[in-house]
């Protein structure tokens, strides 16, 4: 390293060109760094974190051109971070919530070995911090040109990206997210650009916004315009294609619904009755199971202990024995004596 390197958490620093767009981003904190071998070579670093994966990944994105060649590994070893363009001596990749922008003075075979065991030492980030948002997968991989996905997460990014509906028909504050993509069709190529809100009522109306702002503005002279809503998304397609080629692109938009449980509850209260209940029932479940268990041992010891020692361990004849007090006898024998005395009495009293 060529002296000490430049750390900051001013995005100005970092990049002065796009310091409003860093921000949308969820700039953190940045440091430039230059390294030198003896034999002259140089090589200039420029690494920037962000809040969490999806905003290294927008940056990513916006700074990636379209000349550039992607990283060519198929393995997930030998690939650099998880994406990477080459351009000349320019390496410019992401991993987790760190961008690196990587100048050499002279390319070599070893430029990609290096960059490669730096992403390796770079940290991730934990739990969904490390996700990327999900509504990007809805882009069709059919007919897309290579490195012209772009993510934006505010209105700055997307001005630069000179976008088919404008930033305040998109409306950020309603926590939305964009992505865009350019596409190959037989008549030329096309914008496809996906609008994410968080439900499927405000895509709704902002789908009408977006209507109502398309009938009464002039003629664009790019192209067709053909918008829909999929789920809590908005797709519009544009560019000079054909209208079928664009209806085409934009029928290839489908939303499917996957719930899933990514985080647990930020209720410790309720989190804590929970596992109450949850252990509730499976100290339940274990107490029956051991009186199942007792039952039948119990039962299967006497069993086989009846078969093998009749009359010696259990059922013994004097332990069988009970008092009896002979009721059934004594008042037959009683009622018999009572016949025999009104039989000697009879001859005395004749009727």
């Amino acid at each position: 390293m060529q002296g000490a390197a430049q750390t900051s958490t001013d995005p100005a620093v970092a990049d002065p060109t796009t310091v409003g767009i860093l921000k949308e981003y969820r700039f953190s904190d940045g440091a430039i760094a230059t390294y030198a071998r003896d034999d002259g070579r140089t090589l200039k670093i420029r690494a920037m974190r962000f809040a969490d994966a999806s905003g290294a990944f927008g940056a990513y994105t916006f700074y990636l051109q379209r000349q550039m060649t992607p990283d060519p590994a198929k393995k997930e070893e030998d690939k650099i971070g998880d994406q990477a363009a080459f351009l000349g001596q320019r390496v410019l990749f992401y991993r987790g919530h760190v961008l690196v922008d990587a100048l050499f003075s002279r390319e070599s075979a070893m430029s990609g070995d290096q960059m490669r065991k730096l992403a390796r030492m770079l940290p991730r980030p934990n739990g969904n911090s490390a996700n990327l948002p999900t509504f990007i997968e809805f882009l069709p991989r059919h007919g897309y040109l290579a490195n012209t996905q772009k993510y934006v997460m505010g209105p700055a990014a997307l001005a630069a990206l000179a976008p088919p509906v404008s930033p305040d028909l998109v409306d950020f504050n309603a926590s939305s997210e964009v992505t865009l993509g350019r596409y190959e069709t037989p008549s030329g190529e096309a914008t496809l650009m996906l609008i994410s809100y968080p439900t499927p009522q405000l895509a709704s109306m902002h789908l009408q916004r977006i209507d109502a702002a398309r009938k009464t503005a002039p003629a664009d002279s790019s192209g067709s315009f053909f918008d829909k809503r999929a789920g809590p998304m908005v797709a519009i397609v544009s560019g000079g294609v054909s209208d079928s080629d664009a209806k085409s692109l934009l029928g290839m938009v489908n939303y499917e619904a996957n719930v899933t449980w990514s985080q647990p509850t930020s209720d410790p209260q309720v989190r804590d009755l929970y596992m109450l209940i949850l252990n509730i029932v499976v100290l339940c479940g274990i107490l029956a199971g051991l009186a199942v268990v007792a039952g039948v041992a119990f039962g299967g010891i006497r069993i086989l202990m009846k078969r093998w020692y009749p009359d010696k361990i259990f059922d013994r004849p004097e332990q069988m024995e009970f008092i009896s007090l002979h009721l059934t006898e004594v008042v037959v024998k009683g009622a018999a004596q009572s016949g025999n005395d009104g039989a000697r009495q009879a001859p005395q009293n004749p009727v």
